[in-house]
């Protein structure tokens, strides 16, 4: 997910927000300020509670970053490579660049986040007490507690047995060891996930109905959101078990062509519409290193009057991932993931090939057709 704005870097890992992100902390705000603290003892006026209900819910924000925060660190401490922290509308996510490399990993990971909740949630309940006790005033108190209570409701929530919750990856973990089957566990944790999301979308469904109309919205997101994810997951994990015993060279596309840094969106556009079946580019230096990627809708997306001006490294994306012809090719699904549009593939230094989301599709077209695990496309 890509960051609206950057937060900074927790051990090298950047850290952000999107800008949904906005939407949820209005959203915890205005319930703070209007239906919960308001019932505090002593009736707190509107300006005491708006100015305890801001405070409160950056500091629940907090909370989620942190969640999500211990998720990165664990797997760092265990050598995988985490590309960053958001937080967004309906919380938080860790993303991670590689799988974990065994069930113990894998469950050290997923049990990191719902554990730093568990112990925000306890901090804050008993500085709600404390807070109580030293006779500070109750709208203080409440918001302490409420930002503990819902810590405890959130690593509960998270460790439902259904991927893509911390539980999904707990379950994955569990069932990796009993099976030693690591895409078999995850295509179970996603179907588990799947059901899951339409429970709450049910559930959801149902509250509606009754009358409940805004937190059965909120339940039905959830629930949309839970099974879109789990599905993926799981078509992840079955193109997975397709690639077993191939190597990246075996799915690259070799010898793509390739766009400048210093070229200007004009003769780049007129260049690759008329000579290429491409849509996704590699975009070199000078020296012939690779810098970044760039599709023809980017091209596109530059107004018309800036194009004769304007280069093609301005508008190209980075590449977070490099590939080694050699490398498993499973890797590729982990290179592409997170909104990358290609993989590139580099043997000794020199870029060689490029796997694209099309290049994954047509492959796991020609899978399904077989009924066996994938093989390479021909040339």
């Amino acid at each position: 997910m890509r960051q609206s704005v950057r937060l900074g870097t927790i051990r090298g890992v950047p850290v952000g927000a999107h800008w949904s992100t906005v939407a949820i902390f209005g959203l915890i705000v205005a319930l703070l300020a209007t239906r919960i603290l308001p019932a505090a003892a002593g009736n707190p006026s509107p300006v005491v509670a708006w100015a305890v209900a801001i405070p409160t819910g950056a500091l629940f924000l907090a909370s989620l970053l942190a969640h999500e925060a211990a998720h990165a660190v664990v797997a760092r401490r265990h050598g995988m490579r985490v590309k960053s922290v958001t937080l967004w509308l309906l919380g938080g996510v860790a993303e991670l660049e590689e799988e974990p490399p065994d069930w113990r990993t894998d469950l050290r990971v997923a049990l990191a986040g719902p554990a730093t909740s568990f112990a925000a949630g306890a901090a804050g309940v008993g500085l709600a007490y404390a807070a109580a006790a030293a006779d500070l005033p109750d709208v203080l108190a409440l918001a302490l507690l409420w930002t503990g209570g819902t810590n405890l409701l959130l690593a509960v929530f998270n460790l439902l047995p259904g991927a893509p919750l911390d539980g999904g990856r707990v379950l994955r973990a569990v069932m990796w060891r009993h099976t030693g089957e690591r895409d078999r566990a995850a295509r179970a944790a996603a179907r588990a996930g799947r059901i899951l999301g339409a429970v709450f979308i049910g559930g959801g469904a149902f509250l509606v109905l009754t009358g409940v109309t805004a937190d059965g919205l909120w339940f039905m997101l959830l629930g949309w959101f839970v099974v879109g994810a789990a599905a993926g997951e799981e078509a992840r994990s079955t193109l997975g078990r397709g690639l077993e015993g191939l190597l990246v060279r075996d799915v690259m596309t070799s010898a793509p062509d390739t766009v400048g840094s210093w070229t200007t969106v004009a003769d780049c556009a007129e260049r690759l519409v008329t000579g290429s079946r491409q849509s996704v580019f590699p975009v070199v230096g000078f020296d012939g290193q690779p810098v970044g990627v760039v599709t023809l809708r980017m091209l596109a997306a530059v107004p018309a009057r800036l194009r004769a001006d304007t280069r093609v490294e301005a508008v190209a994306r980075p590449v977070h991932r490099l590939l080694a012809p050699d490398e498993p090719a499973d890797q590729v699904l982990t290179a592409l993931t997170s909104g990358s549009h290609a993989a590139l593939v580099l043997d000794d230094g020199r870029l060689v090939g490029m796997v694209t989301h099309d290049d994954i599709a047509r492959l796991q077209h020609h899978a399904a057709l077989r009924g066996r695990p994938a093989e390479p496309p021909r040339p």
